[in-house]
């Protein structure tokens, strides 16, 4: 049963650690981002030259959350439709889909797994311009693209990806930024604000044991929150075992609110932007159906919850996924011990998994 197996004492030191390593690795992207001759401003160059008319995104778990994200960056801030690509229909239904005036962007930590690379080459043959964004500049994905921007994360040594993933998040909206015309500037309080969320462990360690015996969980989100929602999700799935799903706030209501009672805690990401406020009506339904809630994110939202973790609010919505994201990897790796496992070693899971 969780909670009576003890973890060993080294459990969760590698996700820890890395969790706490993010904002010294935003600001390295942040330097690198500024670079003239940088891979990103290379990449930047080549899509303004190709001009294209419809952005396709290719990944694979917690980097296809971070496309989905890429996603709301894409149609909202470029104006760039924007879609998200099924590598089965080039993998295993042989499918070469034309592509041209596509931008066809695959986002990996490791950029190592067959499909997403096979969709990059099948998009490249037809017409796409090809991008990876990844964390290993010498992965098959990095060489089946015409440009790539390294994420810089570093060595990633925990199974659960923390820090690669926050590093899509800047690489991918320094990328938009600057296709539309933008400095990076209102990115430069993130390392900053990261480290305030951080300094907020010892309370959110405190929150792992609410939920110690959680069986199952409900995370929502909406706008650019939503991605952080299925992150979250995800985090604790691989970690504590824990049956998580992720609903849009707007989705919840079209059917899954039925499942909501008070043996199932909801955790709800509002943040302080158009997001958040769409999120507002979504508590109160919550609230009626006696939901245990947790809200991360804008403080106003405190009223309508059982606990709360509240974040900065001198980022602009855009890039509050980077801050959201992490009182919840701080949370699945709290759990995780308490429930007995050790986060940086999953059962069954591999850092690199590769799918065909």
């Amino acid at each position: 049963m969780p909670g009576l197996v003890q973890p060993p004492p080294t459990a969760g030191r590698a996700m820890a650690a890395e969790v706490a390593e993010q904002p010294h690795r935003w600001e390295r992207l942040l330097d690198r981002f500024r670079a003239r001759d940088s891979d990103l401003a290379r990449a930047v160059s080549l899509v303004q030259a190709y001009r294209p008319r419809f952005v396709l995104l290719v990944a694979r778990g917690t980097s296809d959350h971070a496309a989905l994200y890429a996603k709301y960056l894409f149609e909202i801030l470029c104006g760039l439709p924007c879609g998200l690509v099924s590598p089965s229909t080039m993998t295993t239904y042989d499918a070469t889909p034309a592509a041209s005036g596509v931008l066809m962007v695959g986002i990996s930590q490791s950029g190592g797994s067959p499909d997403l690379v096979r969709s990059l080459e099948v998009g490249r043959a037809r017409g796409a311009l090809t991008l990876a964004v990844t964390n290993r500049a010498d992965s098959p994905l990095a060489r089946a693209a015409e440009c790539h921007v390294d994420v810089l994360a570093g060595p990633e040594r925990a199974v659960a990806a923390t820090k690669s993933y926050t590093a899509q998040l800047l690489a991918l909206y320094l990328l938009v930024d600057r296709l539309r015309g933008g400095s990076g500037a209102a990115a430069a309080r993130l390392p900053e604000a990261g480290a305030r969320v951080l300094d907020q462990e010892a309370h959110i360690a405190g929150l792992a044991q609410r939920y110690r015996f959680a069986s199952r969980l409900v995370c929502t989100g909406r706008g650019y929150s939503y991605p952080t929602a299925r992150e979250a999700a995800l985090k604790l799935m691989e970690t504590s075992y824990v049956a998580a799903q992720a609903f849009s706030g707007a989705d919840l209501l079209h059917g899954p609110l039925a499942m909501i009672d008070p043996q199932v805690p909801v955790m709800a990401v509002v943040s302080e932007g158009r997001g958040g406020d769409a999120m507002l009506p979504v508590l109160d339904r919550l609230t009626a159906s006696g939901a245990d809630i947790l809200t991360v994110g804008r403080a106003s939202a405190a009223d309508r919850a059982d606990a709360t973790v509240v974040l900065p609010d001198d980022v602009p919505e855009e890039l509050s996924p980077l801050l959201e994201i992490l009182p919840f990897q701080t949370l699945a790796r709290h759990l995780a011990i308490a429930r007995g496992a050790d986060p940086d070693r999953p059962r069954g899971l591999n850092k690199v998994t590769e799918t065909l």
